[in-house]
């Protein structure tokens, strides 16, 4: 993996604000980088081996909360990010706005 990819997607995560969320897509394109979405959740999945980073805050395009992550949904609404009735993160509400946020 290349670490200076993992080292930006880890620095753009860092500047998501609380109570707003971005997806992995989104992410992938302010890096420059718009067709590796995956990649993008392949590193968040390993971001812990490079310190403490708010992944919790990146959901997929749909507002969908990682799969196992039992804790995710507890810690958005801590931050007061509002979820729709299917369970997914109101993106209309709460995705991150570059520049507005």
């Amino acid at each position: 993996m290349d670490q200076d990819l993992v080292y930006l997607i880890l620095s753009i995560v860092q500047e998501i604000p609380e109570g707003k969320v971005a997806s992995y897509k989104q992410l992938a394109i302010l890096a420059d980088h718009p067709k590796n979405a995956r990649l993008v959740g392949k590193i968040l999945s390993h971001a812990s081996y490079f310190g403490e980073f708010p992944c919790h805050r990146v959901v997929n395009s749909a507002g969908r909360l990682v799969p196992g992550w039992e804790n995710q949904r507890a810690l958005l609404e801590a931050e007061q990010v509002i979820f729709k009735e299917n369970g997914n993160v109101d993106m209309k509400k709460c995705q991150w706005r570059v520049g507005c946020d």
